[in-house]
């Protein structure tokens, strides 16, 4: 399908979305019973603005502050262990000088029901974080975060396309950050704590200080410092050898720190100022012993090898609300926001008689992101209400890299760059219209893109390629209401995610060796459709969750694919580019509960998840491997006034041979995780009302296991396979002292 016939293809979709949400509105005319408010979970991330999660038609997950502190999650990969169908890959740091990448991006970034990588989209209070960059050797992944300057994790299941941009195909993820409010209850005028902590998977000390204030009655603020120095995540490897044979993990040292401030100002009832500066930086030190040759050693044997990278997020973001009550708008809410993200890798090989080798690689995003929202409620016939919201939004991004070093390969010159410096252009009008009764929700919506890449010649080897294409994605949920405790829910979302400047332009050219990459100026979006089918109730002491959930993408993009000539050929080598490989389809089911026996915040809590996911690519008839093997999570937790005390148990299903697509291993057969049960015990000691003891002990049975999304494309013969196990059994420990 070409892209203006698709493009005409969803503007005749968008008539029959609004035209089906008008014709169930017509149709449901009489009143149903009350609605009866329920406790639940207050979110942003659904419809850009605060909503009971369990009035949404989607799947979300929030990890709030509490869940924070009580499990001790210092980073992004322990805060998804227990989420069915969510993952975070981090492969050991075993990667060379110009060769291999594995672990060199570290918690590399989410995986949301079988995608990963740019195709999840990531957002800090709803400004779009940096993108993950890989090539060859070189690995950015996307963990610019700090999690002791958030507040809480969203996460949303499937496209969130109408609201917050169509090319989260996977979903999004929203890192909501720490506010003023939350240390000034009761009056106070000044607040804050302070926590330390020691995390033994890498035996890492962390600490942090946050202080609030209310100035005046229109004026308050918050500054909050964190950091935290690492070693090497622990694994269940024996092999110490300081050579290619070696098991044990690298040694390696890190430390990052992280800022954030924030003033809010409220002149009037009616407008609040919000300014907010974030700044996380982080470098890590790699000894990679397990890049050293053993003997006998050749000229370019490899008797020395190390690694240092460093990444460097600076956020400025103004936003504000004004309340209008206007024909038009009820409030408006804006935002302004510029961010810059660095990167860098340097790596230096010491060989045995040959002359020693360095690279020096960047990857750095300029940022300005811009936008305006308006929403309006409308009370209508009978017992309906309508909540329209509308947008645009606008995003400039200036991509560069570049890599230098000393004694390149025969055949290359440095400086060069992988892709030329980019600017990418992207703008968005949305519009959603909730109809709302005390039954029924529906929610039509639709969101138009249109993208530039503004690709510079300057300094790039061949022709640049400039592209630019528009899309019209709509979505459509439906909740209903069927009792005061139990609804049902389902929702239609389609997704656009343009390919990015490295995609289009990827060029590297070696002729000595007889390999290339080249752009591709016909490269086209990524497109998919989602349905999502579920269910949410209360039941006496039960609350459950269930989703079933279908997927269909086309025109994914593959990056580096070979597409002709040979290997070693000087007139014609092999040659590699960025291409649309077809169709593919992920679906799959979640099952999330929790029992509660507590009663006066005393007694037992049982929470449940389960979920699993299959994926086939739809034009070659195999399994994806990115999608996880099914895991469930169960857990028991006893709460007492001054301490409370909690049991995990998560079960990794095993990787069966039918779900994996060997092609991904170059020799032999892929490695299958087996299956594994893990134990963790968390207690928190409530010392005094504003000091916290907070005790885990994580892998109780010193359980070795793999997780499937650090081990894909390794070879079940490979001998390190132990390199690639979780750590054993450890200890955290955390302090925290409000005041």
């Amino acid at each position: 399908m070409s892209r203006s016939t698709a493009f005409s293809h969803r503007l005749r979709i968008l008539p029959w979305l609004i035209a089906s949400g008008f014709g169930t509105l017509s149709s449901a005319q009489e009143a149903g019973p009350a609605r009866v408010a329920a406790l639940g979970e207050i979110v942003v991330s659904g419809t850009r603005s605060e909503q009971n999660k369990d009035d949404i038609p989607a799947t979300v997950e929030v990890i709030d502050r509490e869940q924070i502190e009580f499990e001790q999650i210092h980073n992004i990969r322990d805060a998804v262990r227990d989420i069915p169908n969510v993952s975070v890959r981090r492969a050991p740091a075993r990667f060379g000088l110009a060769t291999g990448n594995t672990g060199r991006d570290g918690n590399a970034g989410f995986n949301i029901r079988g995608l990963d990588g740019n195709r999840v989209l990531l957002m800090t209070d709803g400004i779009r974080m940096p993108r993950s960059y890989v090539f060859s050797a070189n690995a950015f992944g996307r963990d610019y975060f700090d999690l002791g300057l958030i507040e809480r994790i969203e996460i949303i299941k499937g496209p969130a396309s109408a609201l917050y941009g169509s090319d989260g195909l996977a979903g999004l993820v929203n890192f909501i950050t720490r506010q003023p409010e939350s240390f000034l209850a009761d009056g106070k005028t000044f607040g804050g704590s302070a926590n330390v902590g020691y995390s033994g998977d890498d035996n890492g000390w962390q600490g942090g200080v946050t202080l609030a204030g209310k100035a005046s009655d229109t004026v308050s603020w918050l500054i909050s410092a964190n950091g935290s120095r690492t070693h090497e995540l622990e694994n269940m490897g024996t092999n110490d050898a300081r050579n290619t044979d070696r098991t044990a993990p690298n040694p390696e040292q890190g430390n990052s720190q992280s800022l954030l401030a924030k003033l809010i100002v409220k002149p009037n009832a009616d407008l609040v100022h919000n300014l907010t500066f974030e700044h996380v930086a982080r470098s890590t030190g790699y000894d990679l012993l397990s890049g050293i040759s053993k003997p006998p050693y050749t000229s370019t044997s490899v008797t020395g090898l190390g690694a240092l990278t460093d990444l460097q997020r600076d956020r400025l973001t103004w936003d504000g609300r004004l309340r209008v009550d206007s024909v038009l708008a009820d409030n408006l809410l804006g935002y302004l926001s510029y961010q810059k993200a660095d990167s860098r890798e340097q790596a230096w090989e010491k060989r045995y008689s040959a002359a020693d080798r360095m690279r020096d690689v960047t990857y750095s995003e300029n940022t300005w992101q811009a936008g305006l929202q308006a929403d309006k409620t409308l009370r209508m016939s009978g017992d309906w209400s309508q909540r329209i919201t509308y947008g645009i939004d606008y995003t400039n991004t200036g991509v560069e890299n570049l890599q230098t070093g000393l004694v390149p390969p025969a055949g290359e010159v440095y400086p060069l760059k992988r892709f030329p410096d980019t600017t990418e252009k992207t703008a968005a009008f949305y519009i959603q219209d909730e109809f709302i009764h005390d039954r029924w929700s529906i929610t039509p919506g639709v969101r138009i893109d249109h993208f530039d890449i503004d690709a510079k010649q300057a300094g790039f080897g061949p022709t640049a390629v400039s592209l630019s294409d528009s899309a019209v994605s709509p979505k459509l949920g439906v909740l209903y209401r069927a009792t005061p405790q139990w609804t049902i829910y389902g929702n239609y979302a389609s997704g656009f995610k343009a390919p990015n400047a490295f995609q289009v332009n990827n060029f590297f050219e070696n002729v000595i060796s007889g390999y290339r990459t080249i752009p591709n100026p016909n490269l086209k979006p990524e497109t998919s459709d989602n349905f999502e089918l579920g269910t949410r109730g209360r039941a006496g002491i039960l609350n459950f969750e269930a989703a079933a959930f279908t997927g269909n993408y086309r025109d994914l993009i593959e990056n580096d694919r070979q597409v002709g000539g040979v290997f070693g050929s000087r007139t014609n080598p092999a040659t590699f580019q960025s291409v649309n490989i077809g169709r593919a389809r992920i679906y799959g089911f979640e099952l999330k509960g929790e029992f509660d026996w507590t009663a006066n915040g005393t007694g037992f809590t049982l929470p449940i998840a389960y979920g699993q996911a299959r994926g086939e690519d739809r034009t070659s008839n195999v399994p994806l491997n990115s999608v996880d093997p099914q895991k469930l999570a169960v857990g028991l937790k006893y709460q007492a006034p001054t301490w409370s005390v909690r049991l995990d148990a998560v079960h990794y299903a095993a990787k069966k041979r039918s779900d994996v697509d060997p092609a991904e291993v170059t020799t032999g057969v892929q490695f299958l995780t087996p299956s594994a049960t893990t134990l963790d015990i968390n207690a928190q000691w409530r010392i005094r009302r504003d000091l916290r003891l907070n005790v885990a002990v994580v892998n109780l049975t010193d359980k070795k296991y793999w997780m499937w999304s650090d081990v894909r494309g390794l070879a079940a013969t490979s001998p390190v396979v132990d390199a690639y196990t979780q750590p054993g059994r450890h200890f955290n420990v955390s302090l925290v002292a409000d005041f």
